[in-house]
């Protein structure tokens, strides 16, 4: 057996104490944040109607590399960081592979994903802005259960809009979110303008991100005191979630070890980028070169399959326009059971070190997914989310690939969550009634075609 233990930890001392910026380092910054009406570039004193001012400051900050963590957000974050940085030792030899496969686990708290990341910060800024309350939008649930949890935390009101198929296929995750003290609807819903025009236009939907968001930024613009967060998909996430890259580079530094293959499943971006910012900033800088693999549903192929240009972040089109790989904002996804990838768009971050081809991408069927994550599951005894388990199934493949080459390359993937709440999905695959839906050309052509001339 290798020196390198199963589990890498650092101490509490080594968890960040600032997030890392990556937009500082890259040449090609993301592109603005458009004004729909007047399609001129934002500044951040325009968001502030919608978000909080200091996580408006930092969507729009391009330019420092490093900003400080307050100490209230590092004192949440010491009850459940820093997260183990595994060796995934069974699952090599499971594969009988010469790579070595390490995974950085993110659901060792309450809300079981990496999401709490985010939310405890933006939280806490809304907290001391003074205001009442936040509304949000979710898909699986991970993000509205992170949200409900540090809510509760700093004493605010929590609006949850959940994506109408997840309300009903993850009871129990809701349940969870009920109990921290959020209110949760299913989306679209019959209670904001903008949900019921879409359930006119798409009778019978099973709803989507793009639609939980509408209603979430209507619900928060129409009440006194309360703003919109988000939990994904923007840059102040990403930064945010740059913790994650951070203690995943600091364990590796401490055991010598250079990452070759570096992946994540990717929905809006906030999983991936946030794993993948300080490499990244290492390739930019000229440091260090890594294969780094974005991995999305066949379902949702927004980069595999999108075009790179300005959209509407919402289906009800009530949002700032962002440049990013997209299938459009009335793209309405298949009911897949990896619900915190089935945005229409990606991370204006990730779309920009995409398409300068920093990173590559790759797209995966339902079906496989779930083979990779029962497989993962058996040897080491970790029911995995259905979203990190994209993640899985190409480290799989990578490491597959290294036995038929003879290559020993070290492989990092995202664990990003459990999926503990999700065994309805599991109890699909099971039962052989899991399908793989995926949107014909013309379906995304049309979706495209609606997309704003920018």
């Amino acid at each position: 057996m290798s020196e390198i233990p199963y589990k890498i930890y650092l101490s509490e001392n080594e968890i960040p104490t600032a997030w890392y910026n990556v937009r500082a380092d890259m040449k090609n910054k993301p592109a603005p944040l458009l004004n729909p009406g007047t399609g001129e570039p934002l500044k951040a004193e325009d968001l502030y109607p919608i978000f909080c001012e200091e996580l408006s400051k930092q969507e729009m900050n391009n330019d420092d590399q490093w900003i400080d963590i307050p100490g209230e957000i590092v004192d949440f974050y010491k009850m459940y960081r820093p997260s183990p940085l595994v060796r995934a030792y069974c699952l090599e030899k499971e594969l009988d592979t010469p790579a070595h496969i390490y995974y950085k686990f993110e659901g060792n708290n309450t809300s079981g994903s990496h999401k709490l990341n985010s939310a405890i910060a933006q939280a806490y800024y809304a907290k001391k802005q003074g205001l009442k309350g936040v509304t949000t939008e979710t898909g699986a649930g991970q993000w509205g259960t992170a949200l409900s949890m540090a809510t509760a935390y700093f004493g605010l009101d929590c609006q949850v809009y959940m994506v109408k198929v997840s309300y009903e296929q993850k009871p129990f995750r809701r349940e969870v979110m009920r109990t921290y003290g959020a209110t949760v609807t299913p989306s679209p819903s019959m209670s904001t303008n903008v949900g019921r025009k879409i359930n006119e236009e798409f009778p019978g939907t099973n709803g989507s991100l793009g639609c939980a968001i509408s209603e979430a930024v209507e619900a928060a613009t129409s009440q006194e005191g309360y703003r919109y967060v988000l939990g994904s998909v923007l840059s102040q996430v990403l930064l945010h979630q740059s913790v994650i890259g951070l203690e995943t580079k600091a364990a590796l530094d401490k055991y010598g070890i250079k990452a070759d293959t570096i992946i994540g499943c990717a929905g809006g971006g906030s999983n991936l980028g946030g794993l993948i910012s300080p490499f990244v900033g290492q390739m930019l800088r000229g440091e260090a070169d890594y294969d780094i693999i974005a991995v999305e549903p066949a379902s949702c192929p927004s980069l595999t399959r999108g075009s790179y240009v300005y959209d509407f972040c919402d289906t009800g089109r009530v949002c700032p326009l962002a440049k990013m790989y997209t299938l459009g904002s009335n793209f309405m996804p298949a009911p897949n059971h990896a619900g915190g990838l089935r945005y229409h768009g990606m991370s204006s971050i990730v779309s920009q070190l995409y398409d300068d081809k920093l990173i590559r991408a790759t797209s995966v069927k339902q079906t496989d997914v779930f083979a990779a994550a029962e497989k993962f599951a058996r040897v080491e005894g970790i029911l995995p989310a259905p979203e990190s388990s994209h993640a899985i199934k190409v480290a799989i493949d990578e490491a597959l690939k290294c036995k038929e080459t003879g290559e020993a390359k070290n492989i990092v993937f995202g664990l990003t969550g459990t999926g503990y709440f999700d065994l309805v999905a599991y109890q699909k695959y099971n039962d052989g009634v899991m399908d793989d839906y995926i949107p014909t050309d013309e379906e995304i052509a049309k979706s495209l075609a609606q997309c704003p001339k920018i």
